[in-house]
């Protein structure tokens, strides 16, 4: 008996070894899919209190740019998650959202398959720009297509929101107003043209949580309460921002910039307030860090003034450390390449 069952173990373990066999000499014939993670700016950020759960109450305004990393997603020969980056310093472990993302998925689907993602990093770290969040919305997405799921965007949605708060917006992208504590997401109808010129030192990362707590040190007095607070997260739709939005004024929407975490932020990072100072010196429509930063962004009509822009920052600050994209406003969020 114990070598009947001996024998049916050698059988299978011979089996699954062809079975792998096979696939690593056939991974170029396995589906992959190509996604493109685009980067976000706030064109508003707005701390009205302190939520039940501890978290801030947010009223924003999120908007998508076309600097975009690539994510790779494909079937692995086991059933293993297996990550890989071509930036160094990203980690490529459970520690990565990306890698969470699929561990979520999969256990949210009872799955099983292995999966190999690649990350192909354009988005600046530790910038402020949701890059990690987009990279894990691009592989929710991406295992939706490549194990057939059949998820809505919404289902995508929810099972972000478990992961990071910016994840939802990544997965719609676009144009939209983002309530709670920033993953309720309402698309509204998206800009169709302007450009971007954002600013980060490649050296330079502000801790999110940090810059929250301070805010709420220093100006946790002031935070709406009860009904004040439900009030406040209902009518940002009212904002005369949107308004600019939907009349495609990008010269207002650049007048009404708005992120309060610059009021803990700039005094706290000189380096940060110095280039604001220097992207205000030029002929942009507005100027304002995005997120909690350290990035900084200014608005143009067009392609052709965000260069101007760029290229008069870099006049002003020659430190090699500090990096400067020019990009276009996206109304996608995660799409194939």
């Amino acid at each position: 008996m114990l070598a009947t069952c001996q024998n049916s173990v050698d059988q299978a373990t011979k089996r699954k070894d062809r079975i792998n066999s096979y696939l690593s000499k056939n991974l170029e014939l396995m589906t992959v899919y190509q996604l493109l993670a685009p980067a976000k700016i706030n064109l508003h950020l707005e701390i009205l209190g302190l939520r039940p759960d501890n978290f801030h109450e947010l009223a924003m305004v999120m908007q998508s740019v076309e600097l975009a990393d690539l994510v790779e997603v494909k079937d692995a020969v086991d059933e293993q998650i297996v990550l890989h980056c071509d930036v160094p310093e990203v980690p490529q472990d459970q520690t990565n959202l990306a890698y969470r993302a699929a561990a979520l998925i999969r256990e949210r689907c009872g799955r099983q398959e292995g999966v190999e993602i690649t990350l192909h990093k354009r988005i600046p770290m530790a910038a402020g720009l949701a890059g990690g969040s987009g990279n894990a919305a691009a592989v929710l997405v991406g295992l939706n297509l490549l194990w057939d799921l059949k998820l809505t965007v919404a289902q995508l949605q929810s099972i972000g929101a478990e992961l990071g708060s910016d994840v939802p917006f990544c997965i719609s992208g676009g144009t939209a107003i983002a309530t709670g504590r920033g993953e309720k997401i309402t698309n509204i109808s998206p800009l169709q043209q302007g450009a971007v010129v954002l600013g980060k030192y490649r050296s330079l990362s502000v801790s999110t949580p940090w810059a929250y707590g301070a805010y709420r040190q220093q100006f946790g007095d002031s935070y709406a309460v009860g009904d004040e607070l439900v009030a406040k997260s209902q009518g940002i739709d009212q904002l005369k921002l949107i308004q600019a939005i939907e009349h495609q004024d990008i010269t207002t929407i650049g007048e009404l910039l708005h992120n309060d975490l610059e009021k803990v932020v700039l005094p706290e990072y000189s380096l940060v307030a110095q280039l604001r100072a220097a992207f205000s010196k030029t002929d942009s429509l507005g100027v304002m860090m995005s997120g909690s930063g350290p990035t900084v962004f200014a608005l143009a009509q067009n392609l052709q003034e965000a260069e101007l822009i760029s290229q008069a920052v870099r006049n002003q600050i020659p430190d090699p450390d500090l990096e400067l994209f020019v990009t276009s406003i996206s109304s996608q969020g995660i799409h194939l390449l």
